[in-house]
């Protein structure tokens, strides 16, 4: 990603909080925390209340998840596939939190279909969740994962690999 599209990414946030009535700056960087490499916008937390990160992170995550599709669809609107980039929005450390969670979740749930060769469904994660779950369990060769059913009761499935 190059450095024009990273600082649209950081105007273009700022610009939202700002028309939100929550002046923060927001810093950008490179990373790869989450298997694939993505701008990450961070959102200052410093000069917000904490009821504010609460009402920006929103229930479960909720808010920053739109905010981060809103941010992901704008940004990319009018651009060729080939030059579309990934931003992740963070605040307050909330996406490394849950990634922890999502690993972890996606580890018992790996353990259990390979004890019991039975499927297992995880409920209530957003799209981008899932598709970190099935990045995760890549690596186990012996399992397989896909998405089950439509927005907003979609499903992630972990059986053990079809033969």
């Amino acid at each position: 990603m190059d450095i024009n599209q990273m600082q649209r990414g950081q105007q273009w946030l700022e610009s939202l909080l700002r028309l939100s009535g929550w002046n923060s700056t927001v810093t950008v960087e490179m990373n790869s925390s989450f298997a694939e490499e993505s701008c990450w916008l961070t959102i200052d937390e410093t000069t917000l209340l904490p009821e504010q990160i609460e009402l920006i992170t929103g229930p479960s995550g909720s808010v920053l998840d739109s905010i981060q599709y809103l941010t992901n669809a704008i940004l990319n609107l009018s651009q060729e596939r080939e030059q579309q980039k990934a931003f992740t929005v963070e605040l307050a450390g909330y996406r490394l939190r849950r990634y922890a969670e999502l690993k972890e979740i996606a580890e018992q749930a790996a353990a259990e279909v390979r004890e019991t060769s039975a499927e297992h469904e995880l409920k209530s994660l957003s799209s981008a969740e899932r598709r970190q779950v099935h990045t995760m369990l890549k690596e186990y060769g012996d399992l397989e994962t896909f998405s089950r059913g439509q927005e907003p009761d979609r499903r992630l499935v972990i059986r053990p690999l079809q033969s």
